[in-house]
């Protein structure tokens, strides 16, 4: 199952986190995919924070990609700015700019690459809860 999205208007954020819903209430109630609410949450957070960097940071469109595989969803995010994301170093006093350590942190693999024109940031979530108890499910 797979999921295209382009968003060019003032309101990306609110309409990716409501794709990536609306993707994953169709996982369950279609395929029959059990999602957490760990995930449900996680993948919506994730979203957020990519699609708002995009946004901000990135001059025109935004693509989001979700897909399934092997367990998890695949979250893509491509814009038009080629320059790659840092996160920062851990800093409790910094006051904002914590979105790409959360979506590493949750994360079950994130990487980064520039493309032709732009850069693609990918993210994977583990649709279930891990026995373990690592929120982000067994890392690859």
């Amino acid at each position: 199952m797979l999921s295209a999205l382009a968003f060019a208007g003032d309101e990306p954020v609110t309409e990716a986190r409501h794709a990536a819903r609306d993707f994953l209430t169709a996982v369950q109630a279609v395929h029959g995919i059990p999602v957490s609410d760990r995930a449900m949450g996680m993948v919506q957070l994730v979203v957020s924070e990519l699609v708002t960097n995009a946004h901000k940071y990135a001059p025109g469109p935004c693509l989001l990609d979700l897909e399934l595989n092997d367990g998890a969803v695949e979250i893509s995010v491509w814009d038009t700015d080629p320059t790659l994301p840092v996160a920062q170093a851990t800093d409790p006093g910094r006051v904002g700019q914590h979105g790409l350590e959360i979506v590493i942190g949750v994360c079950r693999s994130f990487e980064m690459r520039r493309e032709p024109v732009g850069k693609r940031i990918k993210a994977a979530i583990a649709l279930a809860d891990d026995p373990g108890g690592d929120p982000a499910g067994s890392r690859m």
